[in-house]
């Protein structure tokens, strides 16, 4: 048997999220007091009592994730959750990060800094109206990715999620995301829609922030991680931090190979995962991947109480 954690990426946020966590475990409100501090601002106060589209911004919502996910992965600590039962972690996109964080690979203040940065040029990389993303569902990956590639023409359009066997996320020039969204409905798909998200991430339009990652990267120190921490772009566990380094840079106009990461862990021995942080979108996707694995999420102080008891 193995466990693994994995972090969730952006469109987890809530307002109120991880407050009842910072409320009885001093550990998980050290770590909204630490990222306030790297940011110099209460981001604190916006995620339990701000508003929903000030934290929907990207730049405000991916460091607010990264926190929530260590205040869980704090509180479990402070309830006895022996750390070396962890087998591998992996995150959702900026989920990585708050793998990291947990790994020992990334100090808590970094990863804030890190992924306020990131939110802003990803923000930045594309004018607004410019680019889109798509859902595609009931397409399998290949399916998927065929039609991006004839959406695109001389645009640019490709996968940028690849989350479970019935869910594929695309990415690019709104023209050609929306021509996709037609093929994908001729193509068999059960529903194709936009997204309501503010740049088209994971895809080569976002060139400028993966530019701007890498020089932000290269100043910061990373460690090895205490566990293996299975890489979005690879699909592949990695421990050498110069390699986590080129490959959060990649990241960033890469895809998410969820599906395959989630399968690739079950193949590594991993039975049970623990999503931990807001809400419970990866425990979804990890069921529609393989259902032999057992899942648990824990985002609250009653999650972290039971899983403890568990």
């Amino acid at each position: 048997m193995g466990l693994a954690l994995v972090f969730p990426g952006q469109g987890a946020q809530t307002i109120g999220m991880g407050r009842d966590l910072a409320e009885s475990y001093p550990e998980a409100r050290a770590v909204y007091d630490e990222v306030d501090d790297a940011l110099g601002e209460p981001l604190s106060a916006l995620i339990w009592d701000g508003d929903a589209d000030t934290l929907t911004l990207t730049a405000n919502a991916q460091p607010a994730l990264m926190a929530t996910s260590l205040a869980a992965f704090r509180a479990l600590q402070s309830e006895g959750f022996d750390t070396g039962r962890m087998q591998m972690v992996a995150g959702h996109s900026l989920g990585e990060y708050s793998a990291l964080a947990a790994a020992g690979t990334l100090s808590l203040g970094d990863a804030a800094r890190l992924l306020r940065l990131r939110g802003q040029v990803m923000q930045d990389a594309v004018p607004v109206g410019v680019g889109a993303m798509a859902a595609l569902l009931g397409l399998d990956f290949d399916t998927a990715q065929d039609v991006a590639r004839r959406a695109a023409g001389d645009q640019v359009c490709q996968a940028a999620n690849d989350n479970d066997p019935s869910q594929v996320v695309i990415s690019g020039h709104k023209e050609a995301v929306e021509r996709a969204v037609e093929l994908a409905k001729e193509a068999g798909a059960k529903r194709a829609m936009l997204l309501p998200v503010s740049a088209p991430f994971h895809c080569e339009l976002m060139a400028p922030a993966a530019d701007a990652m890498k020089r932000a990267l290269a100043d910061v120190e990373l460690k090895a991680p205490a566990v293996p921490v299975m890489a979005n772009v690879t699909a592949a566990p990695v421990q050498d931090p110069d390699e986590i380094r080129r490959l959060l840079v990649e990241q960033v106009t890469g895809s998410v190979r969820w599906r395959e990461s989630v399968a690739n862990m079950a193949a590594a021995g991993i039975d049970e995962i623990w999503e931990v942080g807001a809400g419970r979108a990866l425990s979804g996707m990890i069921r529609r991947i393989d259902k032999t694995i057992t899942t648990r999420q824990v985002g609250t102080a009653d999650d972290v109480r039971a899983a403890m008891e568990a």
